[in-house]
């Protein structure tokens, strides 16, 4: 039995795609357990490179088996487009998996994100509007439809015309929009039902039979843990639990699974959307590294805001989710910097902050206090061994080891599978 949580240690974006595609060569059960199409992976193979939303990245692994666990929410038509662009790229998508019991993203569920969103004007949360909060927010009230509610014509029928009864009410009355035709939907959504279940199967048994007959089952969260509903910068966090102790509710196994945990972090930070940002950067570091990072939402393609790595959040990150390891990404973005540096605490109203506040208005006061290192200056694309890492480089590392009391266990150095840098196992 091994099973090895992936999730990002910072505001997502981490890069978490190009791991879970890392890992998933090694791995035999790839499965996702929380988020939506709200999430966005680019995996480059070779000269190719994939974006995924909803897939997990271990799909390029044709040995292994890809699942979407129950506790992710479902678009079919994002779905349906996104297996279409793997198969045509020459994809086997035949190990894909889908929850029965995960829930379904309706149309009224996007109309509403962007309603709400909209409404909100100064006040909006950043959301995608793919209609991720909305069905979530259904699953919790039990009004939701599940995949396995879905396939079943009688039971998606009379679920949906109970549902629409209430949306239509609230499109009609309180957002002054006209109301959603059921047979539109009722047959849209069975078209589309039709093509997706020959995956759908109790990913719960699936995976839980893979963990006692000794596989290697990787548990990838989207977002990232600054995203998380409970424990993220509340209110702009997503919909879901990213962190680690939710990928056994929302794969439907027992957490004593769960034997190692890797967190996600870039050299840097970055976060999309709203809420305070303590090493927040709005000079020519920052813009540095916006470009060289490349750093635009792929989902949304919006600019990410850049800033000095934070090893209170990393350190919040690790207690959250007994994170056992950090891979640390992007650190060729960094190359050029003549200095380089890491926030290891804040100051607020005079006072020494070691620790990630929940309020807002304190952590918008917070201010970072850095120690700061010479940078390397030279290009690390190439490298592939730590020792061979240059010396400043090497100590910007341990620096950030030395502060969140976990080791770095991989390096990033660039986008392709071949730019990692690996110091110890992963899979145990």
């Amino acid at each position: 039995m091994s099973g090895l949580v992936l999730l990002g240690a910072q505001w997502g974006d981490e890069g978490k795609g190009k791991v879970t595609d890392y890992l998933g060569e090694m791995a035999d059960v790839v499965v996702r357990y929380q988020g939506g199409n709200n999430a966005g992976h680019t995996v480059v193979v070779g000269e190719e490179e994939f974006k995924l939303r909803l897939i997990p990245s271990g799909i390029l692994n044709p040995k292994a088996i890809c699942v979407i666990g129950n506790g992710v929410v479902v678009d079919p038509n994002v779905l349906l487009k996104e297996i279409k662009y793997l198969q045509e790229k020459g994809i086997d998508t035949s190990g894909l998996r889908i929850s029965e019991r995960a829930h379904v993203i309706m149309p009224y569920h996007i109309a509403i994100d962007t309603y709400d969103e909209e409404a909100k004007g100064e006040k909006k949360i950043g959301t995608t509007k793919n209609g991720i909060g909305p069905c979530y927010s259904d699953k919790y009230n039990r009004i939701g439809i599940r995949i396995a509610d879905l396939i079943d014509k009688e039971v998606f029928a009379e679920r949906l015309k109970a549902t629409l009864e209430v949306k239509n009410n609230l499109l009609v009355k309180f957002y002054e929009k006209e109301p959603m035709d059921f047979q539109e939907i009722f047959e849209n959504y069975s078209e589309m039902a039709e093509k997706i279940k020959k995956y759908v199967t109790d990913t719960s048994y699936l995976v839980d039979e893979a963990l006692k007959a000794g596989k290697k089952v990787l548990f990838e969260g989207a977002q990232g843990t600054l995203l998380d509903i409970d424990h993220g910068t509340y209110p702009y966090v997503t919909s879901s639990n990213p962190i680690a102790s939710y990928a056994a509710v929302g794969v439907g196994v027992g957490v004593q699974n769960i034997n190692s945990v890797l967190g996600i972090a870039k050299a840097y930070t970055t976060r999309v959307g709203e809420g305070p940002f303590p090493t927040e950067l709005f000079d020519e570091d920052g813009e540095k590294m916006r470009n060289v990072g490349h750093e635009f939402g792929t989902v949304t393609g919006r600019a990410r805001r850049c800033g000095w790595i934070d090893t209170v959040m990393l350190r919040y990150a690790v207690r959250l989710s007994g994170i056992t390891g950090l891979a640390l990404m992007k650190l060729d973005v960094m190359d050029s910097l003549p200095k380089v540096k890491i926030c290891t605490h804040y100051e607020c109203n005079g006072e020494k902050v070691e620790t990630f506040p929940c309020s807002l208005k304190k952590l918008a006061e917070c201010k970072p206090v850095y120690v700061e290192l010479d940078g390397w200056q030279c290009d690390t694309s190439n490298v592939r061994s730590y020792e061979e890492l240059p010396e400043n480089a090497r100590k910007f590392i341990e620096t950030i080891e030395k502060y969140t009391a976990v080791p770095i266990k991989l390096v990033a150095v660039g986008p392709k599978r071949d730019q990692t840098i690996i110091r110890t196992e992963l899979f145990k």
